[in-house]
């Protein structure tokens, strides 16, 4: 059984106003991911991706389709965990209170807050503020947050968007080793290429809107690559030149399009 199955037949936005101001955001999806899968999502701006990853983590459930999470509807499943494009800190709680919102009610929140705080690197600032950490930091409370509850499934959005290259190559160094270390599946959302090709087993790459699939291939390379390996640079090289329009959302008609 797949940890994600994906059958979107048609997600519409109306403002309510005429059928003629509705946007389709995506027709025709459809996405198997296996269990432990990290997969990455490219695609334009505006072709469906946040959208996407809200269907899946079922906080918008109205579309035309089915999503399963680990064979149950997204609302049902308890397991997925979301990290959002900003890191949505309550600034009047500290780190280790921000961490533990989604596990208020666990007798042993405490000691998980503390051990995944000192594994983020974040156990000295337990007891700090938002206002008071770097963007960094910032991002690996976010990322805590998102582990505390030891997700089947994560979610991420463009999470390390316009943070410095050293700062964001670390994050996702982090991100590989915890899903690596807790089996976690991960669906994470970008629109770099490199980064996609850095962390993903697996890449999905979307059309214009309405977003659909019109790429999915497996990244055939080790996995304890770095950013900075010849090889993600020669993988994304001849991915570009064999696809050229591929980051538009647009693939050659002499190529097979959906899933592979």
């Amino acid at each position: 059984m797949s940890a994600v199955s994906v059958e979107i037949l048609k997600k519409i936005y109306n403002n309510g106003v005429s059928s003629q101001s509705s946007v389709t955001a995506l027709e025709n999806f459809r996405l198997e991911i296996k269990r432990g899968e990290f997969t990455c999502i490219v695609g334009p701006s505006g072709c469906g991706k946040t959208t996407l990853l809200n269907l899946i983590g079922g906080l918008d459930k109205n579309f035309e389709g089915v999503i399963s999470v680990n064979g149950v509807s997204p609302q049902r499943s308890s397991a997925v965990g979301y990290m959002f494009q900003s890191p949505r800190l309550m600034p009047w709680l500290n780190v280790g209170q921000n961490v533990g919102l989604v596990v208020d009610k666990e007798p042993n929140k405490d000691k998980k807050i503390k051990e995944l705080l000192s594994e983020m690197e974040l156990d000295k600032f337990i007891n700090a503020y938002p206002k008071s950490l770097s963007g960094g930091m910032r991002r690996r409370a976010a990322l805590a947050r998102a582990f505390i509850t030891e997700p089947d499934l994560l979610l991420l959005d463009e999470p390390f968007l316009s943070l410095d290259v050293p700062v964001a190559n670390r994050l996702r160094k982090m991100l590989l080793n915890l899903c690596k270390r807790r089996s976690a599946t991960a669906v994470f959302v970008t629109h770099d290429l490199r980064e996609a090709i850095y962390l993903g087993d697996r890449l999905v790459f979307m059309s214009g809107t309405p977003g659909r699939v019109v790429l999915d291939l497996l990244v055939d390379l080790p996995s304890q690559r770095l950013p900075e390996d010849p090889d993600v640079e020669r993988f994304r090289h001849n991915l570009l030149e064999q696809h050229p329009r591929l980051l538009a959302g647009l693939i050659e008609d002499t190529e097979s399009v959906g899933n592979t």
